[in-house]
């Protein structure tokens, strides 16, 4: 019998609980002033006030969810959807026509639509790719020069993305475009979330009119990639054609907006989140070298010296460990937002329909009560023997449920082969003049990581 299959009766019928405010608002702002100047510590802190606690951010009342139990119960339950101050603030780069975005059937469809780019067995054809760009990049960099691990990461994230889904190889000089617009973009629409005074955005400030240029540039990339393809007359087998060639529910060709939509969420939030791991792992390599060392030794272990390829990635098990605990430690992904649809509850707390709900995986996976020494960069806590104790939904970097990444698999491939190729080659030294302070933005990253790679 299970604690679902009990009916109360009436005399135990839960009473919903209305969840405390978090302490530290100020006037005007709530909370939002918090968010601004130190959101880590503040997300971090929040599960010691409860596991749903009350924020205001600005005018808004936004409900934080502190517990990986409850986080995991929101993503899976039908009466959230994917809205709230997170998404209302990325419209404008992501539009509301596509898979990161949409709700309900044009979702369920549009994931139909781009599913298979994505499936286990689509993965090796784009192992050539992803090696050749990689090894590029291990090629380009001289040892003992220092290197901008923010402009190589994002080169490296957007050419494999545009060459494998895209089939785009001219992806030099907009990769480079991409990682500056990013950059002011991702930093703008945190600012847009956390204090949400909307009229004050549209002022001729010099940071309003720089977010405006970044965002606008984004989209011009994306239209020039569409036109290119169109006027090509070509039809590769990649996710573009799929997208052109695709149908709505009434069989008659989708629209050019939501052609768009899916074009920047696969190059923006994509190439952000994957080259914002990817600085990360190398922030990790430099600070703790005996890791390095250990992947390299593994990776030697397999490859007996070759080259490293696409298909040792399943055994390369230390190396897709170090990639998840850097994950864990650094998620890009570090703040999500969802909407109540209904009058529902929560852990017992009452959440009114409408109700924007707020979690922060960072905070989940740093909790002292599902991970020992939560703080220390251990990548044999995944081991399976040791694995086990971690609480179900205090690890989940690509989400659960109907949200899930389509593009999880491909992005741990790409993961583990680059932690790979770069480790095997390359010890890494830290640089004074590096910043290696996360950077707050709508996904987290170092600052300005600059490294020394050091041939092995």
């Amino acid at each position: 019998m299970t604690v679902e299959s009990v009916e109360p009766g009436p005399s135990e019928a839960t009473v919903l609980r209305e969840p405390p405010v978090a302490g530290g608002g100020v006037p005007v702002l709530g909370h939002g002033w918090r968010l601004v100047r130190d959101p880590l510590a503040f997300m971090t802190r929040l599960r010691d006030h409860g596991d749903v606690v009350r924020l205001k951010l600005g005018p808004k009342t936004v409900y934080a969810v502190t517990t990986p139990a409850l986080t995991g119960a929101l993503a899976l339950s039908p009466d959230y959807i994917i809205a709230g101050p997170l998404w209302e603030s990325l419209e404008g780069l992501l539009g509301k026509e596509g898979v990161a975005t949409a709700n309900g059937p044009l979702h369920r469809r549009q994931r139909r639509t781009i599913q298979p780019a994505f499936r286990l067995d689509a993965l090796p054809g784009y192992g050539p790719i992803m090696e050749e760009e990689v090894h590029a990049l291990t090629e380009r960099w001289v040892s003992g020069q220092t290197i901008d691990c923010t402009a190589e990461s994002y080169r490296v994230a957007v050419r494999v993305a545009a060459r494998c889904l895209l089939r785009s190889r001219f992806m030099d000089e907009r990769a480079e475009r991409m990682c500056a617009a990013l950059a002011t973009v991702f930093r703008g629409m945190y600012q847009r979330m956390v204090v949400p005074l909307g009229p004050l955005y549209k002022l001729p400030l010099p940071a309003n009119r720089a977010f405006n240029r970044a965002l606008a540039d984004l989209h011009l990339l994306v239209d020039e990639i569409v036109a290119e393809r169109r006027a090509s007359g070509q039809k590769p087998n990649d996710l573009l054609t799929t997208l052109l060639e695709a149908k709505d529910e009434n069989g008659d060709p989708i629209g050019e907006q939501e052609i768009h939509d899916q074009v920047v969420a696969i190059l923006t939030p994509g190439g952000e989140t994957i080259s914002s791991t990817i600085m990360s792992l190398l922030y990790m390599l430099a600070a703790h070298p005996e890791h390095g060392d250990k992947v390299h030794d593994e990776v030697e272990a397999v490859t007996g010296g070759r080259p490293v390829a696409f298909r040792d990635i399943h055994q390369l098990s230390h190396t897709n460990n170090v990639v998840v605990e850097a994950m864990r430690l650094r998620p890009a992904v570090w703040i999500l937002t969802r909407r109540a649809v209904t009058d529902t509850e929560l852990g017992g707390y009452r959440i009114p329909a409408g109700a924007d709900i707020i979690y922060s995986p960072y905070a989940i996976q740093r909790d002292p009560q599902s991970y020992e020494r939560h703080l220390e960069f251990d990548p044999d806590r995944w081991l399976p023997e040791r694995s086990e104790s971690i609480p179900k939904y205090a690890m989940r970097p690509f989400g659960v449920g109907n949200r899930k990444c389509p593009g999880d698999h491909f992005s741990m491939a790409l993961l583990t082969l680059t932690t790979a190729i770069l480790a095997n080659r390359y010890r890494f030294e830290r640089v004074a003049e590096s910043d290696d302070a996360p950077r707050i933005g709508v996904t987290l990253h170092p600052n300005r990581l600059l490294l020394r790679p050091v041939t092995r």
